[in-house]
């Protein structure tokens, strides 16, 4: 640094001499291996504009001067080095929280206080909860879940936000630029980074805090069906057009995607996962991470959060850790390790962070607490043996109300262990005021601290948030959902689709329909306030078939089975199953429609689904099974008659019947559970 007075010195020459603006905390003379750098295009909105040797700046911090942390040609590392030495403890604690931001009008989570539609704007009321959100059980502390976003900012010193709502891309491109304009005129001019769940996939339990379902994105089958085309280039490519979408609008995280294993098939998370198999979910893993993030974090990226560590697929009963009665991750199959092994995939390409679940574990050498809570899981594996040096990101709530292991602990001491045993970030609340309070009762946690503020700083410097936070608002209409795209996402559709069984008809097997047959096809989706069943009238017929609107007038029944478990949120700890009676299907019913007439069987897998209620190979009328994880009737109809041939294998194995599935071992893929156990195998499909 120079003295103050040689500083003096250059500014007022710079000010006689070229008539501008010229500012300088630092040496002219820059490090050779940033010198190379290219000047940037700087987005800004409230920032004064630093010019120095032909090049410019944004003074963030509006001091007249070129800190570190605004001088783009300087290291990641040192840009952050020197932010966090400017940091309050106040902003450091508001730092390390990431909570939901609403758009106007935008109640998620909330009752609705105006009908008023969904802006750009923003919403400036606090969400207050005394009582849990999931278990529906009074809080022990009361807290924001979600505050006034002016508040939050200004306030509360957040810059991390996880965006929930679901409109037009044109506003949320808008609202992206409006909080990061607020964001630049506070304070050190730190700009926000904004996450989201997954929008892209057709997605069964479309819930707050697991998918935000049909958007105006290109839409592509759930995960499940991702990982069913068994095609690398294919995912990657669905990765890399979503990332232009997100990136369009203004959404730069992803709260995604879960490298679970689905080796407990009455989870009620399975339709999140890519499947049982370790290597199947690492390969995916690996294309989403490679797609959305490309080769290194930058200008033109889409930071993952890979969850849930260590693996949260191995729930005692299939019960979910959002909840008491699913706390326990149970590993009677001695699998704890094969867990592990999406996520060693996850870091090798980069992941920008992982999130650990609300889950603790049973069986193992491990403290029986939550993940969040767990320092041998945290920092002996995650950062010791798998080698992570990311970010590690808490899920929702592990402090205030999913705190399994530590409930007897208060909040204050729950922060000191989670800090301790390496939370970078802490996901489900908007107000520090206890964290603040833990680190001034803690000052030994200040170490921890500035490393988990260098980590988060690291990424928004990577994405090139400090240079540029905002996006082209009239590109986003034009980006996000784009015809190139959604074709794309269409022959996906077709190639997610596994066919299973295809008896004998004679002297030809049953699939591909021949030309000119009748065709009855019905949708049966017991989808609450909607008709269970749907008659399919395309208003084009592409497929040289008839397709009449009654099974009596039909050569072949078409009948696309969607069970509808009960949602994740509406989970009372009953048990779980996964025949088709108890997830909402009239069995009876479907057994009458295809007896009528020989039936092709489609079943919508987002759990493995026992069929055994209404198929038995040996008698049944139905000669045909295919297997969808989020498509469309077009789609399945370009599969049965041809038009495109069936490619996809079984993400995972299907048992026999419900009872099968009791008694699986929840840590052990469904292939390892023995012969007799499967009905559709692990990596089973036909073609033509």
């Amino acid at each position: 640094m120079q003295n103050i007075k040689s500083l003096s010195v250059r500014f007022l020459l710079g000010l006689m001499i070229l008539g501008l603006t010229v500012w300088s905390c630092k040496e002219a003379t820059v490090p050779t291996s940033t010198q190379s750098k290219q000047q940037p295009l700087l987005g800004y909105r409230s920032a004064t504009i630093l010019t120095m040797e032909g090049l410019q700046f944004k003074d963030l911090n509006r001091n007249g001067l070129l800190d570190d942390y605004e001088d783009w040609r300087l290291t990641d590392e040192e840009r952050s080095n020197d932010l966090v030495s400017k940091m309050t403890l106040e902003q450091k604690a508001g730092f390390m929280l990431i909570s939901t931001t609403r758009l106007e009008n935008d109640w998620s989570f909330d009752t609705p206080q105006s009908e008023g539609p969904i802006t750009s704007g923003f919403n400036e009321t606090d969400m207050v909860r005394s009582v849990n959100m999931f278990t529906r059980k009074p809080l022990d502390y009361p807290m924001i879940f979600a505050a006034g976003t002016t508040k939050a900012v200004t306030q509360f010193h957040e810059r991390h936000f996880i965006l929930r709502a679901n409109t037009t891309p044109r506003i949320l491109a808008e609202w992206s630029n409006n909080l990061q304009a607020l964001c630049e005129s506070d304070g050190l001019g730190i700009p926000a980074i904004i996450a989201s769940n997954p929008r892209n996939h057709i997605t069964i339990d479309a819930s707050i805090g697991l998918s935000v379902g049909k958007t105006p994105f290109s839409v592509w089958p759930g995960e499940l069906g991702l990982a069913a085309m068994r095609d690398s280039v294919l995912v990657r490519e669905f990765a890399d057009i979503a990332r232009q979408e997100w990136l369009a609008t203004g959404i730069r995280k992803g709260y995604m995607y879960m490298a679970d294993l689905a080796t407990e098939p009455r989870w009620q998370r399975v339709e999140g996962t890519f499947g049982e198999d370790a290597e199947l979910a690492s390969q995916m893993i690996r294309d989403v991470v490679l797609g959305f993030q490309r080769e290194r974090l930058g200008p033109t990226s889409i930071a993952l959060t890979t969850k849930h560590f260590p693996g949260g697929g191995a729930t005692e009963g299939g019960q979910d850790p959002h909840f008491d009665w699913g706390k326990r991750e149970v590993f009677p199959g001695g699998m704890f390790e094969n867990n592990l092994i999406p996520f060693k995939a996850a870091i090798a390409a980069g992941t920008s962070a992982i999130m650990p679940y609300y889950s603790f574990p049973v069986g193992t050498k491990y403290e029986q607490v939550a993940y969040a809570y767990n320092k041998p899981i945290l920092q002996d594996v995650l950062r010791g043996e798998l080698g992570f040096d990311g970010i590690i990101n808490s899920d929702t709530g592990p402090i205030h109300m999913m705190p399994w292991g530590v409930e007897q602990l208060s909040v204050i001491e729950r922060y000191k262990k989670a800090v301790e045993a390496g939370v970078n970030i802490f996901s489900g609340t908007a107000d520090p005021t206890q964290l603040i309070e833990t680190l001034k009762n803690n000052p030994d946690l200040h170490e921890n601290v500035n490393i988990s503020v260098q980590k988060l700083l690291l990424e928004k410097f990577r994405l090139g948030l400090f240079e540029n936070p905002y996006t082209d608002v009239d590109m986003a209409e034009k980006i996000v959902g784009k015809k190139q795209f959604q074709e794309k996402a269409d022959v996906a559709m077709r190639k997610s689709i596994v066919l299973l069984r295809n008896e004998d008809n004679g002297e030809t097997k049953s699939l591909p329909i021949r030309s000119k047959t009748k065709v009855y096809f019905e949708t049966y989706y017991p989808k609450k306030g909607a008709k269970s069943s749907n008659i399919y009238a395309p208003e084009a017929n592409d497929w040289d078939i008839d397709i009449v609107d009654n099974p009596d007038k039909a050569d072949v029944i078409v009948v696309w089975v969607i069970p509808k478990s009960p949602s994740l949120f509406e989970s009372d700890g009953s048990p779980l199953h996964v025949s088709l009676s108890k997830n909402n299907v009239d069995i009876d019913y479907i057994n009458r429609l295809s007896s009528k007439k020989p039936t092709v069987l489609v079943v919508n897998y987002s759990n493995p689904w026992a069929i055994d209620e209404v198929y038995n190979q040996s008698s049944s009328t139905i000669k045909a099974v295919l297997a969808t994880f989020g498509t469309t009737p077009e789609a399945i109809l370009d599969v049965l008659t041809g038009k495109f041939t069936p490619s996809a294998k079984m993400p995972f194995s299907t048992p026999v019947s419900d009872q099968a599935a009791q008694t699986q071992k929840s840590d052990v893929p469904g292939y390892m559970e023995g012969e007799g156990y499967a009905l559709f195998n692990f990596h089973e499909g036909l073609s033509y």
